[in-house]
Protein backbone atom coordinates (compact mmCIF):
# COMPACT_ATOMS: atom_id res chain seq x y z
CA UNK A 1 0.00 0.00 0.00
CA UNK A 2 3.11 2.18 -0.48
CA UNK A 3 1.95 3.40 -3.79
CA UNK A 4 -1.28 4.93 -5.35
CA UNK A 5 -3.32 2.98 -7.17
CA UNK A 6 -4.58 3.88 -10.74
CA UNK A 7 -8.30 3.38 -10.31
CA UNK A 8 -10.83 2.93 -7.03
CA UNK A 9 -12.87 -0.02 -8.56
CA UNK A 10 -12.11 -3.28 -11.22
CA UNK A 11 -13.89 -5.09 -12.70
CA UNK A 12 -14.32 -8.87 -12.84
CA UNK A 13 -11.90 -9.61 -15.58
CA UNK A 14 -9.20 -7.51 -14.26
CA UNK A 15 -9.81 -9.54 -10.56
CA UNK A 16 -9.20 -12.91 -12.68
CA UNK A 17 -6.02 -11.93 -14.07
CA UNK A 18 -4.62 -10.41 -11.38
CA UNK A 19 -5.56 -13.41 -9.43
CA UNK A 20 -3.45 -15.89 -12.14
CA UNK A 21 -1.02 -13.66 -12.14
CA UNK A 22 -0.76 -13.61 -8.31
CA UNK A 23 -0.13 -17.59 -8.45
CA UNK A 24 2.36 -17.32 -10.91
CA UNK A 25 4.11 -14.57 -8.67
CA UNK A 26 4.18 -17.28 -5.79
CA UNK A 27 5.18 -19.98 -7.89
CA UNK A 28 8.11 -17.55 -9.31
CA UNK A 29 9.20 -16.81 -5.74
CA UNK A 30 9.53 -20.34 -4.81
CA UNK A 31 11.80 -20.69 -7.66
CA UNK A 32 14.10 -17.79 -6.99
CA UNK A 33 14.25 -18.45 -2.66
CA UNK A 34 16.60 -21.05 -2.87
CA UNK A 35 19.31 -19.38 -5.56
CA UNK A 36 18.85 -15.84 -4.49
CA UNK A 37 21.84 -14.13 -3.21
CA UNK A 38 19.73 -11.76 -0.43
CA UNK A 39 20.89 -8.76 1.18
CA UNK A 40 22.82 -9.54 4.15
CA UNK A 41 21.10 -9.41 8.04
CA UNK A 42 21.06 -6.84 10.62
CA UNK A 43 19.75 -3.59 9.34
CA UNK A 44 17.26 -1.84 10.89
CA UNK A 45 13.87 0.72 9.62
CA UNK A 46 11.77 2.66 11.56
CA UNK A 47 8.19 4.02 10.29
CA UNK A 48 6.13 6.34 12.80
CA UNK A 49 2.59 7.23 12.18
CA UNK A 50 1.02 10.42 13.67
CA UNK A 51 -1.38 12.67 14.32
CA UNK A 52 -2.49 16.41 13.53
CA UNK A 53 -3.97 18.21 16.16
CA UNK A 54 -5.37 22.03 16.68
CA UNK A 55 -3.88 24.08 20.04
CA UNK A 56 -6.62 22.48 22.07
CA UNK A 57 -5.48 18.90 20.96
CA UNK A 58 -8.06 18.14 18.62
CA UNK A 59 -7.79 16.59 15.58
CA UNK A 60 -7.43 18.95 12.15
CA UNK A 61 -7.64 17.57 8.51
CA UNK A 62 -5.09 19.14 6.89
CA UNK A 63 -2.76 16.54 5.75
CA UNK A 64 -2.13 17.78 2.43
CA UNK A 65 -1.36 21.39 3.68
CA UNK A 66 1.24 20.05 6.74
CA UNK A 67 2.94 18.06 4.11
CA UNK A 68 3.70 20.84 1.94
CA UNK A 69 4.83 23.01 4.86
CA UNK A 70 6.99 20.13 6.55
CA UNK A 71 8.74 19.58 2.67
CA UNK A 72 10.50 16.20 3.05
CA UNK A 73 10.32 13.28 1.49
CA UNK A 74 10.84 11.54 5.14
CA UNK A 75 6.76 12.66 5.73
CA UNK A 76 4.20 10.94 3.75
CA UNK A 77 0.26 10.55 3.89
CA UNK A 78 -1.54 7.56 5.78
CA UNK A 79 -5.33 6.76 5.45
CA UNK A 80 -6.67 9.51 7.31
CA UNK A 81 -6.57 13.73 6.77
CA UNK A 82 -5.90 13.91 10.37
CA UNK A 83 -2.61 11.53 9.94
CA UNK A 84 0.78 11.31 8.96
CA UNK A 85 4.02 9.23 8.59
CA UNK A 86 7.50 9.90 9.08
CA UNK A 87 9.95 7.01 7.53
CA UNK A 88 13.42 6.63 8.26
CA UNK A 89 16.04 5.07 6.66
CA UNK A 90 17.73 1.74 7.08
CA UNK A 91 20.17 1.88 9.83
CA UNK A 92 22.55 -1.00 11.01
CA UNK A 93 21.75 -2.10 14.53
CA UNK A 94 25.42 -2.19 16.19
CA UNK A 95 27.54 -0.02 17.31
CA UNK A 96 25.69 3.56 18.41
CA UNK A 97 23.57 3.27 15.29
CA UNK A 98 20.66 3.12 17.74
CA UNK A 99 21.39 6.45 19.13
CA UNK A 100 21.76 7.51 15.33
CA UNK A 101 18.64 6.44 14.77
CA UNK A 102 17.08 7.99 18.07
CA UNK A 103 19.20 11.61 16.93
CA UNK A 104 17.27 11.31 13.36
CA UNK A 105 14.29 10.68 14.66
CA UNK A 106 14.28 13.32 17.19
CA UNK A 107 15.74 16.16 14.01
CA UNK A 108 13.26 15.06 11.20
CA UNK A 109 10.43 15.52 14.56
CA UNK A 110 11.54 18.68 15.53
CA UNK A 111 11.79 20.29 12.08
CA UNK A 112 8.25 19.00 11.18
CA UNK A 113 6.52 20.31 14.30
CA UNK A 114 8.45 24.06 13.76
CA UNK A 115 7.56 24.04 9.94
CA UNK A 116 3.88 22.65 10.93
CA UNK A 117 3.71 25.07 13.54
CA UNK A 118 3.84 27.49 11.24
CA UNK A 119 0.43 26.87 10.02
CA UNK A 120 -1.27 26.36 13.53
CA UNK A 121 -0.48 22.54 13.20
CA UNK A 122 1.27 20.43 15.82
CA UNK A 123 1.98 16.86 15.38
CA UNK A 124 1.22 13.93 17.94
CA UNK A 125 2.48 10.44 18.11
CA UNK A 126 -0.48 8.97 20.48
CA UNK A 127 -1.90 5.51 19.61
CA UNK A 128 -5.50 6.61 19.43
CA UNK A 129 -5.99 10.73 19.34
CA UNK A 130 -8.15 10.61 22.80
CA UNK A 131 -10.19 14.04 21.07
CA UNK A 132 -11.23 11.82 18.24
CA UNK A 133 -14.71 11.63 18.27
CA UNK A 134 -17.17 9.94 16.22
CA UNK A 135 -18.52 12.93 14.08
CA UNK A 136 -14.55 13.09 12.72
CA UNK A 137 -15.16 9.93 11.67
CA UNK A 138 -18.23 10.32 9.70
CA UNK A 139 -17.21 13.83 8.29
CA UNK A 140 -16.75 13.57 4.35
CA UNK A 141 -13.32 14.56 4.33
CA UNK A 142 -11.99 11.93 6.83
CA UNK A 143 -9.94 10.59 4.45
CA UNK A 144 -6.73 11.70 2.40
CA UNK A 145 -7.89 12.10 -1.14
CA UNK A 146 -5.11 9.23 -3.24
CA UNK A 147 -6.70 6.89 -5.49
CA UNK A 148 -5.50 3.53 -2.84
CA UNK A 149 -7.12 5.04 0.41
CA UNK A 150 -10.36 5.52 -1.48
CA UNK A 151 -9.40 1.96 -3.31
CA UNK A 152 -9.31 0.08 0.21
CA UNK A 153 -11.96 1.94 1.54
CA UNK A 154 -14.15 0.85 -1.28
CA UNK A 155 -12.65 -2.57 -1.39
CA UNK A 156 -13.34 -3.22 2.33
CA UNK A 157 -16.68 -2.39 1.99
CA UNK A 158 -17.58 -4.45 -1.00
CA UNK A 159 -16.14 -7.47 0.63
CA UNK A 160 -17.94 -7.16 3.58
CA UNK A 161 -21.11 -6.08 2.12
CA UNK A 162 -22.39 -3.87 5.12
CA UNK A 163 -21.61 -1.84 7.05
CA UNK A 164 -18.50 -1.85 9.85
CA UNK A 165 -19.35 -1.86 12.97
CA UNK A 166 -16.41 -1.27 15.79
CA UNK A 167 -17.63 -2.94 19.38
CA UNK A 168 -15.06 -2.99 22.69
CA UNK A 169 -15.72 -4.32 26.20
CA UNK A 170 -13.58 -2.52 28.31
CA UNK A 171 -14.79 -0.01 31.35
CA UNK A 172 -16.71 1.70 28.82
CA UNK A 173 -18.82 -0.57 26.23
CA UNK A 174 -18.35 0.60 22.71
CA UNK A 175 -21.10 -0.33 20.21
CA UNK A 176 -20.87 1.96 16.91
CA UNK A 177 -21.63 1.71 13.01
CA UNK A 178 -19.62 3.45 10.40
CA UNK A 179 -20.41 3.38 6.85
CA UNK A 180 -16.74 3.40 5.94
CA UNK A 181 -13.01 2.01 7.02
CA UNK A 182 -12.81 5.77 8.73
CA UNK A 183 -12.09 4.15 12.15
CA UNK A 184 -8.86 2.76 11.03
CA UNK A 185 -7.27 6.12 11.06
CA UNK A 186 -7.79 6.50 14.36
CA UNK A 187 -5.03 3.80 14.64
CA UNK A 188 -1.53 5.08 14.73
CA UNK A 189 1.63 3.00 15.24
CA UNK A 190 5.28 2.19 14.96
CA UNK A 191 6.53 -0.53 12.51
CA UNK A 192 9.99 -2.28 12.94
CA UNK A 193 11.56 -3.54 10.35
CA UNK A 194 14.45 -6.41 11.07
CA UNK A 195 16.41 -7.26 8.12
CA UNK A 196 16.73 -11.36 8.07
CA UNK A 197 18.27 -13.50 5.48
CA UNK A 198 16.21 -16.31 4.45
CA UNK A 199 17.22 -18.72 6.34
CA UNK A 200 16.63 -17.02 9.78
CA UNK A 201 13.25 -15.58 8.79
CA UNK A 202 11.47 -18.44 10.20
CA UNK A 203 12.96 -18.29 13.84
CA UNK A 204 12.97 -14.47 14.09
CA UNK A 205 8.64 -14.47 12.45
CA UNK A 206 8.39 -17.14 15.40
CA UNK A 207 10.16 -15.03 18.16
CA UNK A 208 8.36 -12.01 17.37
CA UNK A 209 5.21 -13.44 17.72
CA UNK A 210 5.92 -15.27 20.83
CA UNK A 211 6.37 -12.12 22.89
CA UNK A 212 3.74 -9.90 21.01
CA UNK A 213 1.54 -10.12 23.94
CA UNK A 214 4.42 -8.70 26.37
CA UNK A 215 5.80 -6.36 23.74
CA UNK A 216 1.79 -4.55 23.45
CA UNK A 217 1.65 -4.56 27.38
CA UNK A 218 4.89 -2.80 27.73
CA UNK A 219 3.90 -0.17 24.89
CA UNK A 220 -0.09 0.20 25.89
CA UNK A 221 -0.71 3.85 24.76
CA UNK A 222 -4.29 3.67 23.49
CA UNK A 223 -7.12 3.16 26.49
CA UNK A 224 -9.37 5.58 24.87
CA UNK A 225 -11.87 5.46 21.26
CA UNK A 226 -14.30 7.79 20.47
CA UNK A 227 -14.66 9.26 24.26
CA UNK A 228 -14.92 5.85 26.08
CA UNK A 229 -12.62 3.68 27.74
CA UNK A 230 -12.04 0.48 26.27
CA UNK A 231 -9.15 -1.82 26.10
CA UNK A 232 -5.20 -1.03 27.20
CA UNK A 233 -4.22 -1.13 23.62
CA UNK A 234 -8.02 -0.51 21.96
CA UNK A 235 -6.08 0.13 18.33
CA UNK A 236 -5.56 -3.55 18.37
CA UNK A 237 -9.44 -4.62 18.31
CA UNK A 238 -10.16 -1.21 16.51
CA UNK A 239 -8.29 -1.83 13.49
CA UNK A 240 -8.79 -5.32 13.15
CA UNK A 241 -12.43 -4.65 13.26
CA UNK A 242 -12.04 -1.87 10.73
CA UNK A 243 -10.14 -3.54 8.29
CA UNK A 244 -12.51 -6.75 8.58
CA UNK A 245 -13.54 -7.56 5.32
CA UNK A 246 -16.03 -10.84 6.87
CA UNK A 247 -19.83 -10.24 7.47
CA UNK A 248 -20.61 -11.70 10.92
CA UNK A 249 -21.98 -15.18 9.07
CA UNK A 250 -18.40 -15.36 7.66
CA UNK A 251 -17.08 -15.08 11.37
CA UNK A 252 -19.51 -17.71 12.68
CA UNK A 253 -17.66 -19.88 9.49
CA UNK A 254 -14.70 -19.60 10.79
CA UNK A 255 -13.27 -17.34 7.75
CA UNK A 256 -9.95 -15.71 8.42
CA UNK A 257 -9.74 -12.42 8.98
CA UNK A 258 -7.57 -9.74 7.13
CA UNK A 259 -6.00 -8.43 10.00
CA UNK A 260 -4.78 -11.55 11.67
CA UNK A 261 -2.16 -12.98 14.61
CA UNK A 262 -1.79 -16.01 12.54
CA UNK A 263 -2.51 -19.76 13.62
CA UNK A 264 0.58 -21.58 13.35
CA UNK A 265 4.46 -21.71 13.48
CA UNK A 266 5.87 -21.07 10.17
CA UNK A 267 8.86 -23.68 8.96
CA UNK A 268 10.05 -20.62 6.08
CA UNK A 269 9.40 -17.68 4.73
CA UNK A 270 7.12 -19.04 2.06
CA UNK A 271 5.02 -20.26 4.44
CA UNK A 272 3.35 -17.19 5.19
CA UNK A 273 3.35 -16.24 1.07
CA UNK A 274 1.89 -19.31 0.51
CA UNK A 275 -1.55 -18.63 2.92
CA UNK A 276 -1.76 -14.96 1.94
CA UNK A 277 -2.48 -16.40 -1.73
CA UNK A 278 -4.86 -19.63 -0.62
CA UNK A 279 -6.80 -18.18 2.33
CA UNK A 280 -7.34 -14.61 0.70
CA UNK A 281 -8.77 -13.14 -2.25
CA UNK A 282 -7.38 -9.61 -3.36
CA UNK A 283 -8.74 -6.66 -3.08
CA UNK A 284 -7.06 -4.14 -4.55
CA UNK A 285 -6.30 -6.20 -8.14
CA UNK A 286 -3.42 -3.50 -9.20
CA UNK A 287 -1.49 -4.94 -12.63
CA UNK A 288 1.63 -4.68 -12.76
CA UNK A 289 1.02 -2.79 -16.28
CA UNK A 290 -1.63 -0.73 -14.73
CA UNK A 291 1.05 0.25 -11.74
CA UNK A 292 3.40 1.21 -14.33
CA UNK A 293 6.30 -1.36 -12.82
CA UNK A 294 8.93 -3.54 -14.45
CA UNK A 295 9.07 -7.03 -14.67
CA UNK A 296 12.59 -7.01 -13.21
CA UNK A 297 14.43 -4.91 -11.47
CA UNK A 298 18.11 -3.84 -12.39
CA UNK A 299 19.64 -6.56 -10.61
CA UNK A 300 17.22 -8.90 -12.07
CA UNK A 301 15.26 -9.85 -8.91
CA UNK A 302 11.60 -10.26 -9.92
CA UNK A 303 9.20 -7.40 -8.44
CA UNK A 304 6.54 -9.98 -7.92
CA UNK A 305 4.12 -6.59 -7.95
CA UNK A 306 0.57 -8.66 -7.51
CA UNK A 307 2.28 -10.94 -4.58
CA UNK A 308 3.54 -8.02 -3.02
CA UNK A 309 0.59 -5.58 -3.33
CA UNK A 310 -1.63 -8.09 -1.91
CA UNK A 311 0.57 -9.12 0.39
CA UNK A 312 0.38 -5.35 2.02
CA UNK A 313 -3.71 -5.86 2.04
CA UNK A 314 -3.18 -8.76 4.90
CA UNK A 315 -2.43 -7.12 7.81
CA UNK A 316 -0.32 -9.55 9.73
CA UNK A 317 0.72 -8.35 12.94
CA UNK A 318 4.19 -9.28 12.11
CA UNK A 319 4.44 -9.35 8.36
CA UNK A 320 6.80 -10.86 5.69
CA UNK A 321 8.15 -7.99 3.57
CA UNK A 322 10.39 -8.68 0.77
CA UNK A 323 12.40 -5.94 -1.51
CA UNK A 324 13.52 -6.65 -4.81
CA UNK A 325 15.67 -3.23 -4.01
CA UNK A 326 17.05 -0.63 -6.79
CA UNK A 327 19.33 -2.74 -8.50
CA UNK A 328 21.29 -4.03 -5.58
CA UNK A 329 20.71 -7.14 -3.86
CA UNK A 330 16.87 -7.68 -2.99
CA UNK A 331 16.34 -8.22 1.17
CA UNK A 332 14.30 -9.66 3.62
CA UNK A 333 11.72 -7.69 6.51
CA UNK A 334 10.13 -8.85 9.42
CA UNK A 335 7.79 -6.03 9.75
CA UNK A 336 6.52 -5.72 12.87
CA UNK A 337 3.24 -3.74 13.89
CA UNK A 338 2.20 -4.09 17.18
CA UNK A 339 3.70 -0.77 18.61
CA UNK A 340 1.24 1.91 19.65
CA UNK A 341 2.79 5.07 18.49
CA UNK A 342 4.29 7.23 21.55
CA UNK A 343 4.46 8.45 24.06
CA UNK A 344 8.13 9.75 23.43
CA UNK A 345 10.80 9.16 21.56
CA UNK A 346 12.94 8.12 24.51
CA UNK A 347 10.16 5.57 25.07
CA UNK A 348 10.16 4.48 21.19
CA UNK A 349 13.55 3.52 21.04
CA UNK A 350 14.01 1.65 24.07
CA UNK A 351 10.74 -0.51 22.50
CA UNK A 352 12.71 -0.99 19.58
CA UNK A 353 15.81 -2.02 21.57
CA UNK A 354 13.72 -4.46 23.26
CA UNK A 355 12.16 -6.17 19.95
CA UNK A 356 15.31 -5.99 18.31
CA UNK A 357 17.28 -7.67 20.94
CA UNK A 358 14.73 -10.19 22.78
CA UNK A 359 14.16 -11.57 18.90
CA UNK A 360 17.26 -11.83 18.02
CA UNK A 361 17.78 -13.77 21.02
CA UNK A 362 15.50 -16.10 20.82
CA UNK A 363 15.72 -16.83 17.33
CA UNK A 364 18.87 -18.07 18.66
CA UNK A 365 17.95 -20.27 21.15
CA UNK A 366 19.13 -23.97 20.47
CA UNK A 367 16.04 -25.18 21.79
CA UNK A 368 13.64 -22.62 20.62
CA UNK A 369 10.70 -21.04 22.68
CA UNK A 370 8.16 -22.09 19.63
CA UNK A 371 9.24 -25.65 20.51
CA UNK A 372 7.34 -25.42 23.97
CA UNK A 373 4.92 -22.71 23.47
CA UNK A 374 1.64 -23.90 21.68
CA UNK A 375 0.68 -20.95 19.27
CA UNK A 376 -2.77 -20.85 20.63
CA UNK A 377 -0.76 -19.58 23.82
CA UNK A 378 0.82 -16.68 22.18
CA UNK A 379 -2.22 -15.44 20.62
CA UNK A 380 -4.37 -15.30 23.97
CA UNK A 381 -1.37 -13.73 25.39
CA UNK A 382 -1.81 -11.01 22.79
CA UNK A 383 -5.11 -10.77 23.21
CA UNK A 384 -4.83 -10.59 27.19
CA UNK A 385 -2.28 -8.02 26.51
CA UNK A 386 -4.06 -5.55 24.26
CA UNK A 387 -6.88 -5.56 27.28
CA UNK A 388 -5.28 -5.18 30.28
CA UNK A 389 -1.64 -3.78 29.18
CA UNK A 390 0.73 -4.37 32.08
CA UNK A 391 -1.88 -5.66 34.60
CA UNK A 392 -2.07 -8.61 32.53
CA UNK A 393 -1.22 -12.67 33.12
CA UNK A 394 0.45 -14.09 30.35
CA UNK A 395 1.29 -18.33 29.89
CA UNK A 396 5.03 -18.82 29.57
CA UNK A 397 6.97 -22.06 28.89
CA UNK A 398 8.33 -23.33 32.20
CA UNK A 399 6.63 -20.59 34.50
CA UNK A 400 3.07 -21.22 33.90
CA UNK A 401 0.47 -18.44 34.64
CA UNK A 402 3.04 -15.02 35.02
CA UNK A 403 2.01 -11.52 35.32
CA UNK A 404 3.46 -10.50 32.62
CA UNK A 405 5.48 -6.68 34.01
CA UNK A 406 7.68 -9.92 36.37
CA UNK A 407 7.91 -11.72 33.09
CA UNK A 408 9.33 -8.63 31.54
CA UNK A 409 11.50 -7.23 34.36
CA UNK A 410 12.97 -10.94 35.12
CA UNK A 411 13.10 -12.71 32.09
CA UNK A 412 12.29 -11.06 28.62
CA UNK A 413 14.16 -7.80 29.27
CA UNK A 414 17.46 -9.55 30.35
CA UNK A 415 17.10 -11.84 27.38
CA UNK A 416 16.69 -8.66 25.42
CA UNK A 417 19.78 -7.32 27.01
CA UNK A 418 21.90 -10.57 26.05
CA UNK A 419 20.36 -10.30 22.39
CA UNK A 420 21.61 -6.76 21.78
CA UNK A 421 24.81 -7.80 22.95
CA UNK A 422 25.31 -10.60 19.97
CA UNK A 423 24.07 -7.98 17.82
CA UNK A 424 27.20 -5.85 19.01
CA UNK A 425 25.08 -2.95 20.06
CA UNK A 426 27.13 -0.31 22.34
CA UNK A 427 27.03 -1.29 25.81
CA UNK A 428 26.20 2.17 27.41
CA UNK A 429 23.42 2.40 24.90
CA UNK A 430 21.96 -1.39 26.29
CA UNK A 431 21.77 -0.09 29.83
CA UNK A 432 20.35 3.10 29.19
CA UNK A 433 17.34 1.67 26.74
CA UNK A 434 16.73 -1.44 28.65
CA UNK A 435 16.73 0.42 32.35
CA UNK A 436 13.69 2.72 30.42
CA UNK A 437 11.68 -0.40 29.85
CA UNK A 438 13.01 -2.45 33.28
CA UNK A 439 11.47 0.94 34.90
CA UNK A 440 7.75 1.06 32.85
CA UNK A 441 7.40 -2.84 33.66
CA UNK A 442 8.17 -2.64 37.55
CA UNK A 443 5.97 0.46 37.87
CA UNK A 444 3.25 -0.44 35.71
CA UNK A 445 3.22 3.05 34.14
CA UNK A 446 3.25 3.29 30.51
CA UNK A 447 0.94 5.19 28.29
CA UNK A 448 -2.15 3.68 28.56
CA UNK A 449 -1.94 4.20 32.38
CA UNK A 450 -0.82 7.71 32.58
CA UNK A 451 -4.05 8.12 30.42
CA UNK A 452 -6.49 6.71 32.43
CA UNK A 453 -4.54 7.56 35.65
CA UNK A 454 -5.04 11.15 34.71
CA UNK A 455 -8.12 11.53 33.05
CA UNK A 456 -9.42 9.77 36.26
CA UNK A 457 -7.78 12.70 38.59
CA UNK A 458 -9.79 15.40 36.24
CA UNK A 459 -13.22 13.71 36.29
CA UNK A 460 -12.99 13.34 40.65
CA UNK A 461 -12.67 16.98 39.49
CA UNK A 462 -15.25 17.85 38.19
CA UNK A 463 -14.54 17.77 34.48
CA UNK A 464 -16.65 16.07 32.02
CA UNK A 465 -14.83 12.65 29.89
CA UNK A 466 -14.73 15.08 27.22
CA UNK A 467 -13.28 17.84 29.06
CA UNK A 468 -10.85 15.82 30.61
CA UNK A 469 -9.67 14.37 27.31
CA UNK A 470 -9.13 17.58 26.26
CA UNK A 471 -7.23 18.70 29.24
CA UNK A 472 -5.26 15.08 29.31
CA UNK A 473 -4.32 15.59 25.37
CA UNK A 474 -2.77 18.86 26.31
CA UNK A 475 -0.90 17.57 28.85
CA UNK A 476 0.55 14.58 27.33
CA UNK A 477 1.40 17.10 24.52
CA UNK A 478 3.65 18.98 26.60
CA UNK A 479 5.14 16.26 28.84
CA UNK A 480 5.75 14.97 24.75
CA UNK A 481 7.80 18.05 24.26
CA UNK A 482 9.81 17.48 27.48
CA UNK A 483 10.65 14.38 25.68
CA UNK A 484 11.03 11.94 28.90
CA UNK A 485 10.19 8.42 29.13
CA UNK A 486 6.83 7.99 30.34
CA UNK A 487 7.03 6.07 33.56
CA UNK A 488 8.97 9.56 35.06
CA UNK A 489 5.68 11.60 34.40
CA UNK A 490 3.35 12.57 37.03
CA UNK A 491 -0.60 11.55 37.48
CA UNK A 492 -0.72 14.69 39.52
Amino acid sequence: MGRDTSSVTYTHAERTRYRITMRENLETFARYLPKAEFAPAGSIGMEMEMNLIDADGRPVRRATDTLAAIGSQDFTTELGAHNLELNLPAFPVKGDNLDRVEQALRARLALAQERAGQIGVRLLPIGILPTLTAEDLRHPHWRNPENRYQALDHAILEARGEDITIQIQGDDETDLVFSSIAPESACTSVQLHLQVTPSNFAPTWNAAQAIAGPQVALSANSPFFLGNAGWAESRIPVFSQAADTRPPEFITQGVRPRVWFGERWINTVFDLWEENVRYFPAILPESRQAAGTSLLTEGAAPRLHELVLHNGTVWRWNRPIYDAGGGGRPNLRVENRVLAAGPTIADQMADAAFFYGLVSRLARQVRPIWSRMPFADAEANFTACAQHGLDAEVRWPGLGRVPVAELLADVLIPLAATGLEMLEVDPGLISHYMSVVRERAISGHNGAAWQRHVVSQLESGGLSRAEALVRMTCLYRDEQHIGEPVHTWSVS
